[in-house]
């Protein structure tokens, strides 16, 4: 029994060997590319942080913390971060609330629904600078529809994107009617999976739609709403392209975020290292929030 069973036991070993060359040579790509093109900027990026390192080439010196003190220290950082802070605020909850709007709508048997999904989803697959050019023609002071609209109910015309009162809110809208179409894919699919069992057992004791709405289906997306608050964050912290491609690449002091303003000071101002110090400040503001949220979602969860 032995002799017959002892080149099972070697031959079995041969092939969980063999199995692991394979998955580490399929493996081996994926790994160069990691390390190569997001281990090692990031830690060639932390170490620049600390040096007085040029887009020119000059200097290279090491600095210490002084890129980090003067980062703290600086108005136009903290203007920066602020105004992130604040179109973040804006656009997460639009993008939370109108994208269950629509995914209710949908789910409840809207007419045309293959053509109201194709018609949210959409915008989702423009490139950033085509859904740029596009809200920069509507929000042309002369010629555009926004004020085209507000002529109809007697308001004046606004300069939206050159008024510093207006010109965040219009990148706000402009980002929710891009962007909202992927919450909205997330929010349908989590209503499709909730039991139609339980809105009839709740029909037949007398509940009506609003009833149903607050009592069955808001609780069982409670789980998809933290996600989509997450995710909607983190993205909304990534303010750039749209506000730079809409305002030309002018600065403003109420829509610099802090993205441009690292991108501003490497590659205008040449301070690589400078700009480096700021991204891993922002990196680590990104890192507390996205802790705050993990924290909140389990207290809900208890």
């Amino acid at each position: 029994m032995s002799a017959t069973t002892a080149p099972i036991r070697v031959s079995t070993g041969g092939l969980q060997k063999g199995e692991r060359l394979i998955s580490w040579a399929m493996l081996t790509p994926f790994l160069i590319a990691f390390v190569l093109f997001l281990v090692w900027p990031i830690l060639h990026g932390f170490y620049l942080s600390f040096t007085d390192q040029s887009l020119t080439g000059a200097g290279g010196d090491w600095v210490g913390i002084a890129n980090y003190l003067e980062a703290l220290t600086d108005p136009v950082m903290w203007g920066s971060m602020g105004n992130t802070l604040w179109f973040t605020l804006l656009s997460t909850v639009p993008l939370v609330i109108v994208a269950l709007v629509m995914a209710v709508l949908v789910d409840r048997g809207l007419p045309g629904q293959w053509l109201w999904r194709l018609s949210f989803f959409t915008p989702y697959l423009l490139a950033s600078t085509v859904i740029s050019q596009i809200w920069v023609w509507i929000f042309n002071p002369q010629i555009g529809a926004a004020n085209a609209l507000l002529a109809k109910f007697g308001i004046a015309p606004i300069a939206w994107l050159q008024n510093p009162d207006t010109n965040m809110i219009a990148i706000v809208i402009a980002t929710v009617w891009w962007t909202v179409g992927f919450n909205f894919l997330l929010y349908l699919a989590a209503l499709q999976n909730i039991p139609a069992q339980q809105y009839e057992a709740a029909a037949i004791d007398g509940a009506g739609g609003w009833r149903q709405f607050w009592s069955i289906t808001l609780p069982q997306l409670g789980p998809i709403t933290a996600l989509i608050v997450m995710l909607q964050i983190l993205a909304s912290l990534k303010l750039f392209d749209q506000a730079y491609q809409m305002l030309g690449g002018v600065s403003s002091d109420t829509t610099r975020s802090i993205i441009q303003y690292i991108y501003e000071t490497g590659f205008v101002g040449y301070r690589f290292g400078y700009s480096a110090a700021i991204s891993y400040v922002f990196f680590a503001l990104i890192i507390i929030v996205g802790l705050i949220q993990a924290l909140v979602t389990r207290r809900k969860g208890q």
